[in-house]
C-alpha cells in the first residue's frame, strides 16, 4: 500500500512523517527524510504514532443527552439554540473555544463565523494557555505577530540562549539539531531555568534563576550591552531602525547588578558570565518558550528578550534572533487565522478600522467584531456567571488544562448549552456536554499546519474515517448555512477553505503586512493535495535583517520592563513555588498518547518533584505520595525526590486526568491570574503546601483487562504491555486481600490465584492463570511495591507452567539480573535502567557505548541526558 507524506500531531516543530498502512491494518512511522523540520527524525511520540490509531473509546456518531443522533438532528439543534441565545441575549452571550489541534482550515472557518457573522469576537484557544505572550511581545516590538528566525538559525549560531525550555524533553527534534551543532561548530550553551531539566545535559551554564525573575535577568543583560563599547553595527541598528531605546536601557540600568543577583538567586559569577557571553557573540538565538510566557509578566519577559536582539543589532541574520518555540502543531496557523479574541483574520488587528474593513470586505459579512472577545481565563468565568449561554468547545480539553480547572467545570454544569466536538467519547469535559460532534483525528483529516519557523505542511488522510466522524470545518459550515449564512460558507473541501484563506492574506496588502500567501490563493485541488511544506514569505527565510518592521514608522519599538514579581507570593501557609509542565512521552491531556503502553513505560503516574532537603524537612519519601494543597484544589501525586530542583520550588506534570488517575489533575491547583497584556494564566508559579499522605498501603495491580481501582485513594492507571497497570494506595487497609486482588483483576471467576499473605509485614501477593496464561496480578505492602514492573508486565498473557516460575513471577523479579529491565528510560527500543546500569559494568564508559550496547538514545534522544546521569552516578573512578 502507498506511502502518504503527513505532519505529526504533537509539538510545534512541525516534523515530516511517513505512514505506511500495512494489509494487516497495522501502520508503519517513519521520520520523513525530505521534510525540512525534521530530515527524517521522530521523537517517541512521533515514532509511536502507528500505535495511537486504535478506536476505542471514538465518538462515532453525534449524541444529543448521551442518546445517539443524526447529523441534521444535532447541527439543527446546535443552530437553534445558537441563534436563539443571540437573539435573546445579544452575540457576546454565545462563545467558541477552540484549539491548537484543529488545522488551519477548521481555525478560519470558526473565526470567521464567530468574528464576521455572529459579530462577536468570542472565540478563543487553548493556545492563549502556551504562546499569547510571545504573540503580545512580537506586536509590541515589530508591530505584528512575526517570528524573525528559522531553524537554520539554530545550526548557525554560535551561542543558544535557552529561557524557560525544557528543548529535549518538548521539542526533542529541535534538542537534536542544537546538540548535532555543539558537536560539529562547538556552540555554546546558556540554559535559564530553575529547574535542571534534561536540556542542561548539554549547557555550558545553567542559571538556576527564581521563579517569575526572568524580567530582572534580561534587563541586567541590557544594561550590560549598553555599558559595553558599543559596535557601530549595533549603534546604527538602534538608530536607524528602532525608537524607545532610551526609556529601556533607562528601565534596565534602575536595578543595580547586585540587586539582579538578590532577586534571580544567582551568583555575581553566575550573572557576569552571561552577561559577558551574550555581549562577545554576535551569532546568538535565544529560545524562549512555556517558562516565559505563562507568566503573570510573560509580555514583559518576552520584550525584555527582544531588547536584547534589538539593541545589539541580532535579528533577521543567519545565526541571530528571539524564536519563539510553540508548543501545538498548530498553534502558529491559528494565530495567522485570528483564532485568539483579540485578533483578526490574517494578522490582522481587531482595534484597526481599516482592517475590519478589508476583512469583512472579504468575507462579504453581514457584520464585523470591533472589539477584543473574552480570553480563556475570562471566557470561562464569562460561562460561570452565566454572561455567556451557549459555548462550542473543539479538541480540546478545559475541565483539566485550564487553571482553575475545578471552577471551570463548575461552569459548564451551568451552562444552558455547552457542545464539544472531540475524537474520543470520555474525556472530564464531553461528559458536560448538551451535544457531542464526532470530529475526524489525526490520520484521517486534510487540511494544513504552521510550525515554528512559519513553514505550511499538509496533514493528510490515510485512514477512512471512523462511522460519522466529520472534520471540524464542516461541522462550522454547516451550522453556519442553519444559522443563514449558506452562501458564504458553501465549502465542499480544505481545500477550498484554504485557498479563500490565502487570497485574504493578499487582499489589499501590498506589502504593508507581514503574512501574504497570495501565491497560493488560485491553486488548484491537485497543487494543495500534492503541496510541498513551504515557509512564508516565499523565498525569505528571515525578517527584519534591514529593519522594515510593521509598524507605522516601519521600526521597532524597545519596550521598557520594570519588574513585576509572580502575581501570587508564597507564605507560611502555601510556603512552596509549583512549577507545572510537559513530561517527555505525554502529550496534553494524553488522548492519544495514553493509547500506547510504549509512552507510559518511562512516568506512568502524575508526581511531584521534591528538592532532597525540602522532602527530607517535610518527611517524604522516594515513591511516596504527597498531597499538595493551593487556595483552590488538593492533588495527589507520587514522590520524586531529585538534586535537581531548586529548594523551595516543586514541579507537576500536567497531563493526568480522571481518566488516568484519582486526583492528578494539577491545574486545580493553579489560580487564574493573567498576564496584563496577553491574557495569558501563570501556570508556573503557584503557592502551595506539601504534605505526606498518610498512605497505610501501596498496591500494584497488572491485567490483561482494565483493572478496577478498589475504592484507593490514589490510583493512577496506564497501558502496560498487553494490558493494563494501576499503582494504587490507601488510608485502610482491605479486610481480606485475596477477595480484593479478585475485584481488582477483572478477569472472571474461572481462573486460579497463587497468593502469598505475610500479615505481620503487610506483603500480599497474588497471581492468577487462565489454564497456563498469566492474567493478572496483585501486589500489596506497607511501603511502595518492589517489583520490576517492565519485567512483569511483559509477562502478561504468556504462558507460565513451572512451579518455580510462577514463584518467582509471585516475588515480583526476575532470577537473573539480565532479564531485569528495571525502570524504562528508552521508549522508542524500552531499555530500562538496569539494562544500562549492566551494560556499564560491562565495560561501557560514555552514552555511545551505551548506545551500540542497547540502543537505547540511538533514536530520538530524549532519554540520552537520563543514560549520562547514570553513567556519572555509577561508575567511579579507576585507580591509575
Amino acid at each position: 500500500m502507498s506511502t502518504i507524506r503527513t505532519t505529526c500531531p504533537y509539538c510545534g516543530v512541525g516534523c515530516g512523517v511517513l505512514a505506511t498502512p500495512g494489509t494487516d491494518g497495522s501502520m508503519t512511522i517513519k521520520g520523513d527524510p525530505d521534510h525540512p523540520a525534521n530530515f527524517g527524525r521522530l521523537c517517541s511520540k512521533g515514532s509511536a504514532l502507528g500505535e495511537t490509531l486504535a478506536l476505542d473509546d471514538r465518538l462515532r456518531h453525534p449524541e444529543i443527552g448521551g442518546t445517539r443522533a443524526t447529523w441534521d438532528t444535532a447541527l439543527d439543534l446546535v443552530a437553534k439554540r445558537f441563534r436563539e441565545t443571540i437573539i435573546a441575549h445579544g452575540p457576546d452571550s454565545v462563545a467558541f473555544y477552540v484549539s491548537g489541534q484543529i488545522l488551519t482550515e477548521d481555525y478560519y472557518a470558526a473565526n470567521k463565523l464567530m468574528k464576521g457573522f455572529i459579530g462577536s469576537a468570542n472565540i478563543d484557544t487553548n493556545s492563549r494557555l502556551c504562546m499569547a505572550s510571545s504573540v503580545a511581545g512580537h506586536v509590541r516590538a515589530f508591530g505584528a505577530d512575526t517570528v524573525p528566525v528559522c531553524y537554520d538559525d539554530i545550526e548557525q549560531a554560535d551561542l543558544v540562549v535557552l529561557v524557560g525550555s525544557n528543548l529535549a524533553w518538548c521539542h526533542p527534534v529541535l534538542f537534536q539539531r542544537l546538540e548535532a551543532a555543539r558537536e560539529t561548530r562547538g556552540t555554546k550553551i546558556v540554559v535559564i531555568d530553575p529547574r535542571e531539566t534534561a536540556t542542561c545535559s548539554i549547557a555550558d551554564l545553567h542559571l538556576a534563576i527564581a521563579p517569575g525573575t526572568d524580567v530582572p535577568l534580561f534587563n541586567g543583560l541590557l544594561a550590560a550591552i549598553a555599558g559595553a563599547k558599543t559596535k557601530t553595527k549595533a549603534r546604527k541598528f538602534i538608530d536607524t531602525h528602532t525608537t524607545g531605546s532610551a526609556d529601556a536601557f533607562q528601565t534596565a540600568r534602575g536595578m543595580p547588578i547586585e540587586t539582579i543577583a538578590e532577586t534571580t538567586g544567582l551568583s555575581l559569577v553566575e550573572l557576569r558570565a552571561f552577561y559577558e557571553l551574550f555581549v562577545a557573540t554576535e551569532r546568538t538565538v535565544t529560545i524562549y518558550s512555556q517558562g516565559v510566557n505563562q507568566s503573570s509578566a510573560g509580555t514583559d519577559k518576552v520584550n525584555a528578550i527582544i531588547n536584547c536582539h534589538l539593541a545589539t543589532g541580532r535579528i533577521g541574520t543567519p545565526g541571530a534572533g528571539p524564536f519563539s518555540v510553540t508548543g501545538q502543531p498548530n498553534a502558529m496557523g491559528g494565530r495567522e487565522v485570528g483564532g485568539l479574541a483579540n485578533m483578526l483574520a490574517a494578522h490582522m488587528s481587531l482595534t484597526d478600522a481599516e482592517h475590519r474593513r478589508i476583512v469583512q470586505s472579504y468575507w462579504r459579512s453581514p457584520v464585523i467584531a470591533d472589539k477584543p472577545g473574552l480570553k480563556a481565563v475570562d471566557l470561562f468565568r464569562a460561562v460561570g456567571d452565566g454572561r455567556i449561554k451557549a459555548l462550542w468547545i473543539m479538541a480540546t480539553n478545559p475541565v483539566d488544562s485550564m487553571p482553575e480547572a475545578d471552577t471551570v467545570a463548575a461552569a459548564l454544569t451551568a451552562c444552558p448549552f455547552v457542545v464539544v466536538s472531540d475524537v474520543a467519547r470520555h474525556t472530564d469535559t464531553t461528559k458536560y456536554a448538551h451535544v457531542l460532534l464526532p470530529a475526524l483525528g489525526w490520520g484521517e483529516k486534510d487540511g494544513t499546519v504552521t510550525n515554528s519557523e512559519r513553514r505550511i505542511s499538509r496533514q493528510r488522510a490515510f485512514t477512512p474515517a471512523p462511522a460519522e466522524a466529520r472534520a471540524d470545518w464542516w461541522q462550522m459550515a454547516e451550522v453556519a448555512g442553519r444559522m443563514g449564512f449558506g452562501k458564504e460558507f458553501g465549502w465542499t473541501s480544505a481545500h477550498e477553505v484554504f485557498v479563500e484563506y490565502a487570497g485574504l492574506t493578499a487582499h489589499e496588502n501590498n506589502g504593508r503586512r507581514d503574512l501574504d500567501l497570495g501565491d497560493l490563493a488560485t491553486i488548484d485541488s491537485a497543487a494543495y493535495d500534492a503541496l510541498q511544506p513551504v515557509q512564508w514569505p516565499r523565498g525569505q527565510q528571515r525578517f527584519f535583517a534591514v529593519g522594515d518592521f510593521f509598524t507605522p514608522d516601519r521600526k521597532a519599538r524597545f519596550v521598557a520592563t520594570p519588574y513585576r514579581p509572580p502575581a501570587l507570593a508564597t507564605d507560611d501557609t502555601y510556603p512552596f513555588v509549583l512549577n507545572t509542565g510537559r513530561v517527555r512521552d505525554q502529550w496534553h491531556t494524553m488522548t492519544r498518547t495514553g493509547k500506547t503502553a510504549r509512552l507510559s513505560a518511562h512516568i506512568a503516574e502524575p508526581f511531584l518533584e521534591v528538592q532532597r532537603d525540602d522532602a527530607a524537612r517535610l518527611g517524604l519519601v522516594a515513591a511516596g505520595i504527597a498531597q499538595v494543597t493551593s487556595r483552590h484544589g488538593q492533588v495527589l501525586l507520587r514522590v520524586v525526590v531529585s538534586e535537581r530542583q531548586r529548594r523551595g520550588s516543586v514541579f507537576a506534570p500536567l497531563h493526568w486526568t480522571d481518566q488516568f488517575s484519582s486526583q492528578g489533575r494539577v491545574d486545580t491547583l493553579i489560580a487564574g491570574n493573567v498576564d496584563p497584556v496577553s491574557g495569558q494564566p501563570e501556570l508556573k508559579a503557584m503557592p502551595v503546601a506539601v504534605a505526606p499522605f498518610a498512605a497505610q498501603w501501596y498496591g500494584l495491580a497488572v491485567s490483561l483487562g482494565m483493572p478496577e481501582t478498589g475504592g484507593a485513594a490514589y490510583w493512577a492507571r496506564s497501558r502496560a504491555g498487553v494490558g493494563w497497570k494501576v499503582e494504587m494506595a490507601g488510608v485502610e487497609a482491605p479486610v481480606d486481600w485475596q477477595a480484593h486482588a479478585r475485584a481488582l483483576a477483572g478477569v472472571g471467576d474461572e481462573v486460579s490465584w497463587i497468593s502469598y499473605h505475610d500479615a505481620p509485614t503487610g506483603q500480599f501477593r497474588s497471581c492468577a492463570y487462565d489454564g497456563d496464561r498469566l492474567v493478572a496480578a496483585f501486589f500489596a505492602a506497607r511501603q511502595p511495591v518492589a517489583v520490576d514492573r517492565s519485567w512483569l508486565t511483559a509477562l502478561l498473557g504468556s504462558n507460565i507452567s513451572e512451579a518455580v516460575e510462577r514463584g518467582v513471577v509471585l516475588a515480583g523479579r526476575a532470577k537473573v539480573s539480565a532479564q531485569n529491565k528495571g525502570p524504562i528510560v528508552c521508549v522508542c527500543f524500552d531499555v530500562g535502567r538496569d539494562q544500562i546500569v549492566e551494560s556499564l559494568r560491562g565495560g561501557c564508559r560514555t552514552v555511545v557505548d551505551v548506545g551500540t550496547s542497547t540502543t537505547a538514545g540511538t533514536n530520538c534522544g530524549s532519554c540520552r541526558s537520563e543514560i549520562k546521569r547514570l553513567i556519572d552516578s555509577t561508575l567511579v573512578a579507576t585507580p591509575a
